[in-house]
């Protein structure tokens, strides 16, 4: 009996592994999109994060209103003090999201004018294969 179960939990552990090892290419790569990404809107140029985002990110959201809120979001946060990632999970669907390859990044964030923040980046992986960030959010 402990033999098999042994053999049932080396069978899952093994699978687990295997799912984890199938997405960790695109997890990557999502993760350098989503960290390039960031340099844009921490360096304060914004445009140039709304013209490097997904077609659906772009199209949710006029470049002129983009700018607009990120200078009226990121702005008064100041400087990034630090950046850690705290989790990357690839996923095929998210709420009010048509269904594709995407990785939600999260990061916490020290701002020179918030002590503690967490930023969600989304990229998705797009026809051409290349991932471009869907959606930001802060809390």
């Amino acid at each position: 009996m402990n033999y098999a179960k042994t053999i049932a939990s080396a069978a899952l552990f093994l699978c687990g592994t295997s799912v984890f090892a199938q997405n960790a290419e695109p997890v990557a790569q999502a993760q350098v999109a989503a960290t390039r990404w960031l340099a844009l809107a921490d360096a304060g140029q914004f445009a140039a994060s709304w013209e490097q985002a997904a077609g659906s990110f772009q199209a949710a959201i006029a470049k002129p209103q983009w700018e607009s809120a990120m200078q009226a979001l990121r702005l008064p946060l100041g400087a990034v003090k630090s950046r850690a990632l705290k989790s990357a999970v690839y996923t095929t669907s998210l709420p009010g999201a048509p269904d594709g390859e995407y990785v939600v990044v999260q990061f916490d964030t020290k701002f020179e004018n918030k002590a503690a923040a967490v930023e969600t980046v989304t990229p998705l992986k797009g026809k051409d294969g290349t991932w471009r960030v869907s959606g930001y959010f802060i809390k």
